[in-house]
């Protein structure tokens, strides 16, 4: 959909962002494009994993030619923000952690980052914390075991409450401590998506904290007059497009998804 916000994520993550910016923007033109072939992303070796977002990207920017283009997986803006300007001629934004925010709103100074194994790995998450977070204790929670919820939730399957449960017990843990974490930045975009689901389980009252509406405000910074343009569902890319895939999608304004062939890197 030319002119539109082209949202990218390896699967469905990405439609968390797009609900903030609908949130922000009900009338803006949103497109969707997944690599759905390659998740989940954090697994892969780096080098082969950039030289594949910035391919996936490229391909659906030239299928709906949009305005903007945001990268709405924290492991593919960790790695591929700068290759991906230098090889599009659109404004690229990226997602990273909320820690900023996560910073300001905590007042135990004790944060829980909820993320997958790459991103808490991640040399940038660390100088994040550093900057903005210097003064905070900051437990660490790789639980790629969401990602996968995430995906089979949105595809017609209910969140399996023991598998959340396992992926998160270092942080109900941590909660519970004797100088407790208040505050967790869901730091991969799969992971607002279940937020009804995670708040249930905790044993004590916790602040969520994402980066979608962050995401909406650099967009309207950037794309302002086109953020009223239409209302109409938008054009969706997949590159394995499949049923539970276009479920999901629909349940978001979405149309079905195109396959969106990718040249070989």
């Amino acid at each position: 959909m030319a002119g539109s916000v082209l949202i990218f994520d390896s699967g469905v993550g990405g439609l968390s962002v797009a609900a903030a910016l609908r949130q922000h923007y009900p009338g803006a033109a949103l497109s969707y494009a997944c690599d759905n072939a390659w998740l989940p992303y954090g697994l892969r070796p780096d080098e082969v994993l950039t030289q594949r977002i910035v391919a996936v990207c490229r391909a659906a920017v030239e299928a709906c030619r949009p305005a903007v283009l945001v990268v709405a997986c924290n492991t593919a803006s960790t790695l591929a923000l700068e290759p991906l300007r230098r090889a599009l001629a659109i404004p690229v934004v990226g997602t990273v952690p909320a820690i900023k925010p996560a910073a300001a709103l905590s007042q135990t100074r004790h944060l829980g980052l909820l993320a997958t194994t790459a991103t808490v790995r991640r040399p940038y998450t660390q100088r994040l914390i550093e900057h903005f977070a210097a003064d905070c204790r900051v437990t660490f929670v790789a639980a790629d075991a969401l990602v996968t919820e995430a995906e089979a939730w949105l595809g017609g399957a209910s969140p399996n409450p023991a598998r959340l449960n396992a992926a998160l017990t270092p942080l109900w843990k941590a909660a519970s401590a004797s100088s407790p974490l208040d505050t967790v930045v869901l730091g991969c975009t799969h992971f607002p998506l279940l937020t009804p689901w995670l708040a249930a389980l905790s044993p004590l009252p916790l602040a969520w904290v994402d980066s979608g509406d962050a995401i909406a405000r650099r967009v309207g910074q950037l794309v302002a007059p086109l953020l009223n343009a239409s209302d109409e569902s938008g054009q969706a890319f997949a590159t394995a497009p499949r049923p539970a895939l276009a479920h999901a999608l629909a349940a978001y304004g979405f149309q079905r998804p195109e396959y969106l062939p990718v040249a070989a890197c």
